[in-house]
């Protein structure tokens, strides 16, 4: 059994960081189960709530790089899960809708996700939970307003 040392728990951004992973970890295992990724579940997320996207600006929006968005596309269009249709005026463009299909799976996945939510926020009460929400959104407000700070010391 590991032991975290009392300077690591002192510090926020380690804790966010370990419990992301946690999350991310276990949330991805159970999308595994329906051989979908993260970003899978992101693009179903995106189209669902914004509408369709040109394939392009759907990458840009989700900063998923252009030739990723392409695998991530096929593999959803295979799956039967969004239809992808080329504009008749510019045959660059491609439009990506979710299917019904989509739209059924999104709201599976996002029982999975509700689900793996639970678990791990178990030991907070339903309050604390609104709470740390509120706080986590207001932090990923400023963040996304924020560039990335370059790297040092690499």
């Amino acid at each position: 059994m590991s032991e975290t040392p009392p300077s690591l728990l002192g510090l926020t951004t380690y804790l966010l960081s370990r419990t992301g992973s946690a999350a991310r970890s276990r949330l991805a295992a159970r999308l595994a189960e329906r051989n979908l990724k993260l970003w899978h579940m992101a693009v179903l997320s995106a189209l669902v709530d914004f509408g369709p996207h040109v394939q392009r600006e759907l990458a840009s929006r989700l900063g998923i790089d252009r030739s990723d968005m392409v695998k991530i596309v096929d593999d959803l269009a295979v799956a039967g899960l969004v239809d992808r249709a080329r504009d008749t005026t510019d045959r660059r463009r491609v439009t990506v809708t979710p299917t019904p299909a989509g739209r059924a799976m999104l709201s599976e996945l996002q029982g999975e996700a509700r689900a793996v939510q639970k678990k791990l926020l178990a030991p907070l009460s339903r309050s604390e939970q609104t709470q740390l929400a509120v706080l986590l959104r207001r932090v990923h407000a400023h963040v996304q307003e924020e560039p990335d700070e370059p790297q040092s010391g690499r």
